[in-house]
């Protein structure tokens, strides 16, 4: 007998997720499964990226704790079609069986498998549309004439420099010139390393 992990999620704290256990439940035992554990987002969006039954399903997952996970439809355990790829993906891997029963997919049945391969495709496609956009964006914005990346610091480095090597704190040299710590220890850096190159 397969031991069966259930996830089930509400948006809202009014909604009660006994409906989608219960329909769970009975298609655990039509299939001949032993539910072990049953994990339950009450009250939380899917809009959030941090859900801890989720997580704590997940984790289990990894310790082989099961190895078929149940829910009532996709979009009770996936924010987007990346993140229902991402976690379809690591069951997959773990040889996990999904099982959504309102779009009655498997992942252990061939229509299943066609299924991932084709939100895997979806995924890939979404991504590549993403750094489209971002290339094109970048490319307006050179046009125009405008700036990328981080604008250069307009202080005066030789003496910002001297006032570090003679002993001033990071804190106060970051002070005096009105610039990050970060950005004091990158300028003393940077002078170093030209030194060592000129010497």
């Amino acid at each position: 007998m397969k031991r069966a992990a259930i996830y089930s999620r509400t948006s809202t704290p009014e909604q009660h997720v006994e409906t989608q256990l219960y329909d769970l439940r009975k298609l655990a035992a039509q299939r001949g499964f032993e539910v072990t554990r049953e994990y339950c987002d009450r009250g939380v969006s899917s809009s959030k990226a941090r859900r801890p039954a989720l997580d704590a399903m997940m984790n289990d997952a990894r310790r082989g704790e099961f190895s078929v996970v149940l829910v009532a439809a996709f979009d009770r355990i996936a924010r987007s079609t990346r993140n229902l790829l991402e976690i379809v993906d690591e069951l997959h891997d773990l040889e996990i069986e999904f099982i959504s029963a309102r779009e009655a997919i498997a992942t252990s049945t061939p229509m299943g498998k066609m299924f991932v391969t084709l939100i895997g495709s979806i995924a890939e496609l979404e991504k590549s549309i993403l750094v489209e956009r971002i290339k094109s964006g970048m490319r307006r914005a050179r046009l125009e004439g405008r700036r990328l990346g981080r604008a250069p610091l307009s202080v005066d480095r030789h003496a910002l420099v001297r006032d570090r090597l003679a002993g001033m704190s990071l804190t106060d040299v970051a002070a005096k010139y009105r610039i990050s710590r970060a950005s004091v220890v990158r300028v003393v850096r940077d002078a170093t390393q030209k030194q060592l190159v000129a010497a």
